[in-house]
């Protein structure tokens, strides 16, 4: 009897240690699981095809090329059957070939965020890309989220003063809401952008994040010089107040499609962990539109009205989604949008006004009118889309 109840004590000492055990071995089988290996099957410009022996990874994750620098990430976008995927490439694909190894991170992309990305200029991937370093930060978060519920949500409304006269008069921008800037080619919406930078990011006291979506690069180089110039990056000490996200237009379409997630990931951060009042300014968002229709192409999808990838209205409602105030904090974004041969019955601009929702305020630039800015407001009227 003593013996037995000898045992049933070790027996009991036993179970923190095999409990212990346990989740090391399950932490060790997710590790494997996630560190999956696979190879290169097939590269087709930015498609790359990817095969695994076991354990296939899920699609939005990112995989990574083994022994490749600079570092190629590649996101799933599709599973095409015998443990194969299909993926798109967020660099170029110059070099890959068959069989070369690939590794699954076991989650979407990740970027990193918090104070520490103030001042600095990052690309699709998190990485900088401004030539000071890298990131001293552990804080990362994935591009891919959901958007805020809607009990997490703030309704109260407060009017944001940009300075512009016009724009204060015809069409005030209301905080937490989101700012369309509709135009055609070179009427001058980038430069509005940069004003807006420079009057409200200065006197707003709070966070800026600014995402360039397929732009001109030296238009993002401009603006870096600029507010170095202003003193809203700093580069001697810790205080910036804008942190910068660029995939420009020589960019592959992968992250010139991700590029604007990335953005809107950082500005989150701000928003949610530390109840900041964020500025996020988008240049072009329609060049994200654009992106989204090339991977859609790449991926065999049957093309939609004008061209237009059939998951338009998915992919500008899930990321417009996500920009909105909640209780926490804000997020005001100004985006501007290029209306194809200024038809703003394109389904592009179609699309972002009723992602938008009428409660916003949206500008169409016309620079035939001689007024600058050439802003004119849309009205809320969607049956009449004249300025």
């Amino acid at each position: 009897m003593f013996a037995l109840r000898a045992a049933s004590k070790a027996d009991k000492n036993l179970l923190p240690f095999l409990g212990q055990l346990s989740r090391s071995h399950a932490a060790k089988a997710a590790k494997a699981a996630a560190a999956a290996n696979g190879k290169i099957v097939a590269v087709i410009g930015a498609v790359v095809d990817v095969q695994f022996d076991d354990n296939l990874p899920p699609i939005l994750n990112a995989l990574e090329v083994d022994n490749r620098s600079p570092r190629l990430v590649l996101e799933v976008a599709q599973h095409l059957g015998e443990n194969t995927v299909r993926t798109i490439a967020m660099d170029g694909t110059e070099g890959l070939v068959r069989g070369q190894k690939v590794l699954d991170t076991g989650y979407p992309i990740r970027i990193p965020v918090g104070a520490e990305t103030l001042g600095r200029i990052i690309n699709v991937i998190g990485e900088p890309i401004d030539e000071r370093g890298p990131i001293d930060t552990d804080k990362t978060a994935a591009i891919h989220a959901e958007a805020p519920e809607f009990v997490q949500m703030s309704v109260e409304q407060e009017i944001l003063v940009t300075g512009i006269k016009v724009v204060d008069l015809l069409a005030p921008y209301a905080k937490g809401g989101k700012i369309g800037l509709f135009g055609g080619a070179g009427v001058g919406k980038t430069v509005l952008i940069m004003e807006l930078i420079n009057n409200v990011a200065k006197a707003h006291g709070g966070y800026s994040v600014f995402a360039g979506v397929g732009e001109r690069t030296r238009e993002g180089n401009d603006l870096y010089n600029e507010m170095i110039e202003g003193g809203v990056i700093s580069l001697k000490d810790k205080t910036s107040k804008v942190a910068l996200v660029y995939g420009q237009m020589n960019e592959p379409p992968g992250a010139r499609a991700r590029v604007a997630l990335t953005g809107l990931t950082v500005a989150e951060y701000f928003r949610d962990q530390e109840g900041q009042d964020v500025l996020l300014f988008i240049d072009n968002i329609f060049r994200f539109t654009q992106a989204g229709s090339e991977v859609s192409a790449l991926l065999g999808r049957i093309p939609s009205a004008v061209g237009y990838q059939p998951t338009l209205a998915t992919d500008m409602g899930s990321m417009q989604e996500r920009i909105t105030t909640t209780k926490k904090g804000s997020i005001t974004s100004v985006q501007a949008i290029y209306v194809p041969a200024d038809d703003l019955t394109d389904p592009a601009p179609c699309y972002y006004i009723r992602s938008f929702g009428c409660h916003h305020c949206t500008l169409a630039c016309d620079c035939r009118t001689g007024y600058l800015p050439c802003c004119g407001s849309t009205g809320f009227d969607f049956s009449n889309h004249g300025p």
